[in-house]
Parts: C-alpha cells; sequence; structure tokens
C-alpha cells in the first residue's frame, strides 16, 4: 500500500503543479485553513463537534456497510456508538472522512440547484468554508491520534496509518475536479496511475542497485 500512498502524494503534486488554483478558489481556500489554524491556537479546542462529527462519521459507515446504529453517546471527553456492524472502514471512517467538509459540499450542491448559488460571492464562500472545515478535519484528528485511539489499536497501527493516510489523499484528490476546472476525475485516476507506477519502477530500482552491490 505504500507504493500507492506515495503515487497519491505524488499525483497531488503533479496536478496542483500542473493546472494550478485560481485565485478565486486558492486564496479564500487558504483564508479558511488560515483562520482554522487562527481559533485552533488561540481558543479552547472545540472537541463536542469534533466528537459528534466523529461518532455520526462511524454511524454513516457503519449504515453505508448494511449495519444500523442503535445508540450514540457524545460528550466533549469523548463519545462512542452502538452499531450492529463493524469493519475497519466503520473503524477508521472517521480518521480520514471530513464530514463537515462533506456536508458544506453537499449544501453548496443543493444551494446552486434551488437558490442560484452560482456567483462569486457564493463560491468565494464556499471555497473558504472548505479550507476551514478541512484544517478543522486534520488539526482535530492529529490531536487525538496523539493518544492511545482504541480505534487504531483494534486495526492494527502501521494498517490504520497506512488506511487514514490513503483515505486523506483520496478525499483531496476527489475534491480536485470541483477545485480546478482544468482536472477530471479521468485526469486524477491516470496520473494516480502514472505516479505509482513511476513509484514502483523506481523502488524496482532500487532493490536491483542494492542486490546488485551486496551480490
Amino acid at each position: 500500500m505504500l507504493p500507492v500512498i506515495a503515487g497519491m502524494s505524488l499525483a497531488i503534486w503533479q496536478l496542483a503543479a500542473k493546472a494550478g488554483l485560481p485565485d478565486t478558489t486558492g486564496v479564500p481556500l487558504v483564508a479558511g485553513a488560515v483562520c482554522m489554524v487562527i481559533l485552533y491556537c488561540a481558543v479552547p479546542k472545540p472537541m463536542w463537534v469534533y466528537v459528534f462529527g466523529h461518532e455520526f462519521t462511524h454511524a454513516l459507515a457503519t449504515m453505508t456497510c448494511g449495519g444500523r446504529v442503535k445508540g450514540m453517546k457524545v460528550t466533549a471527553d469523548g463519545g462512542h456508538v452502538l452499531v450492529t456492524k463493524d469493519n475497519f472502514f466503520v473503524t477508521l471512517a472517521p480518521y480520514f472522512v471530513p464530514i463537515y467538509t462533506g456536508a458544506i459540499i453537499a449544501g453548496f450542491v443543493l444551494g446552486r440547484h434551488f437558490w442560484g448559488w452560482n456567483g462569486p460571492w457564493a463560491w468565494g464562500v464556499f471555497c473558504w468554508a472548505l479550507g476551514l472545515t478541512y484544517a478543522f478535519h486534520v488539526l482535530l484528528t492529529i490531536n487525538i491520534l496523539r493518544t492511545r485511539q482504541p480505534d487504531i489499536t483494534s486495526q492494527g497501527v502501521f494498517f490504520s496509518v497506512a488506511i487514514i493516510a490513503a483515505g486523506n489523499l483520496l478525499a483531496v484528490l476527489v475534491a480536485l475536479p470541483l477545485l480546478m476546472p482544468a482536472v477530471s476525475w479521468a485526469s486524477v485516476g491516470a496520473e494516480v496511475l502514472a505516479a505509482t507506477w513511476h513509484i514502483l519502477q523506481a523502488i524496482g530500482g532500487w532493490t536491483a542497485a542494492a542486490w546488485n552491490v551486496v551480490a
């Protein structure tokens, strides 16, 4: 899985370098992220909001997999959800699914369809909210991962970290066509495949060189 993660990272870098973010997208996106960083450092962390999103994502993942939610408890100190089905996706989904960012995207799509949110102001606010909520997801996820998490240990630390990294990279890749007019989902897929193949070739070359030295 590590070559795929490296390939996804390389693909994001290459796509961003080729297409670039328009100012109308990049500026509010970065501004939203910066606002979240400032809030994260300057005010008490909104743990109840994060925990609610965390447990709600567990619940959504369970229902996606055909399970049922029997109960959910949320406090600022932690929470839990009672479900009838559990697997690695259900367990790890909150760490790579930015639930509030997803809500912003869904709200914007509905707004464009029903209320005509098509102007520059609407796009600017949307991108600002994307930056804010995704930074919220990243910062608070890193914060809770600093403590021992049963979700992580139950699935194995190495496997969990790999899935979380891949999931977050996938979320960024899926969002790129929404933010870059010159990028399509087909080009994203092609770039990931090409970058992963490049990584595998590099690993093969390094392995062959090392073998020649040892032999």
